[in-house]
This record gives structure tokens, C-alpha cells and sequence, in this order.
């Protein structure tokens, strides 16, 4: 588990508010989107304080829900406990998954592969956990196509990791997830609403393996 710091504890306060205008104006609804397609037993990678919660079919039959940082994972459970869900919160990080393998039929990651230490280990635990014809259900936002904007978002990355937790601006997210053996299926950009423009765009999309 992971230290509980000053920052980390401000940060998860301010988390919901500051996403709450891009929630308002349509995050919230791609979040629903992506999320109608989960099914069977769902891991979701990173939940932080619970902005998917509401978001999840009656075709998910058991939903696990991972979080490295204790504030967000404090936060986290006080929500599933305040919505009666059957949901089980584990305080981990997606670099070493504590489950079995084939042990999920849907994996969720919504902003969360961009805070992540090792992106290539998290995949790949990702796969290891996936059930045979499992899918990884994501919404991230990712490297800008236009290199202009691409490098800006490599100049601001430092400052980035340091104010939000590890969040890096300029992760080629989708090719990492291919480089990892999974297929991409169903992709698309979206502009993240009321959002700056290093944090744009965002990719979402489904893979299988």
C-alpha cells in the first residue's frame, strides 16, 4: 500500500471538482457509453473516488475496484458503501494485479493508464487477468496526432506528474495497448469537454486479445 501524503490527500479532495464542469458537459456520458458494454466479472483499474459507479450495467455480475492511493481508495469505499453496491475495493496498484489469472471478463480503465508507473507491466497484467475472449474497456486521454501539440504536451508532462499524482500528457496510450498483443476494436477520439487542450484528445475504445 501505498503512503498517505498531504498532497495526495488535497488532490483526491479536489478530484471530483475539478472534473465536475467536464462530467456536466458530456464526460459523464462517455463514461456511460464505454461502460454499457461491460459484462460478466469487471475489474476496474484505478477507480479513484468513484465517478464510474453509477455508470454500470445489470450485466456486470461482480464488480472488483482497484485504487493505489489511499485518500482516493478512502473515498472510494465510503461511495460504495453510501450506494449499497456489491462491489469490493482492493488498495492496489495495476502494476501487479493480487488475482488469479483468467479471473475477469471485463477490464476497465477511464484516466488512469496516464498515472500509471509502468504502462507495459500494467498491460500486461491486464491480459493476465483477462478471462479467454476478455475484453479491456478504456477512456484515456492521450498524445495530441499533431506534433505541435504533441511536443507542448511532452514540455508540460513534468509539471504534470508532480500536481497530479504521476498523470503523464503525452502517452501514446492506444499503440501501447496493440504493442501489448491486444487488438483494438471499436476505437475513436472525442474531444475531452471543457477540458485544456493538453489533456486532448481522448481515446476510447474496446480491446480483446
Amino acid at each position: 500500500m501505498r503512503p498517505m501524503t498531504l498532497w495526495g490527500r488535497i488532490f483526491a479532495t479536489l478530484y471530483e471538482p475539478a472534473l465536475r464542469v467536464s462530467e456536466r458537459n458530456g464526460l459523464s456520458d462517455l463514461r456511460a457509453g464505454l461502460l454499457a458494454g461491460a459484462r460478466g466479472r469487471t475489474l476496474e483499474l484505478g477507480a479513484g473516488t468513484g465517478l464510474n459507479l453509477g455508470h454500470y450495467p445489470a450485466a456486470v455480475s461482480e464488480l472488483v475496484l482497484t485504487e493505489p492511493e489511499p485518500p482516493m481508495a478512502a473515498k472510494l469505499e465510503a461511495g460504495v458503501r453510501a450506494r449499497g453496491l456489491p462491489a469490493r475495493v482492493v488498495r492496489s496498484g495495476a502494476e501487479e494485479l493480487p488475482f488469479a489469472d483468467a479471473s475477469f471478463d471485463t477490464v476497465v480503465a477511464t484516466l488512469v493508464f496516464c498515472t500509471v508507473t509502468d504502462l507495459g507491466r500494467s498491460l500486461d497484467e491486464v491480459g493476465r487477468v483477462l478471462a479467454p475472449g476478455g475484453q479491456l474497456l478504456y477512456l484515456e486521454h492521450v498524445r495530441h496526432p499533431d506534433p505541435a501539440r504533441a511536443r507542448r504536451q511532452e514540455r508540460l508532462t513534468p509539471i504534470q506528474r508532480r500536481v497530479a499524482c504521476g498523470c503523464h500528457l503525452d502517452r501514446a496510450t492506444p499503440a501501447a495497448i496493440a504493442q501489448a498483443g491486444f487488438e483494438l476494436r471499436d476505437e475513436r477520439h472525442e474531444h475531452f469537454p471543457k477540458a485544456p487542450g493538453v489533456l486532448q484528445p481522448l481515446a476510447i475504445g474496446r480491446a480483446t486479445r
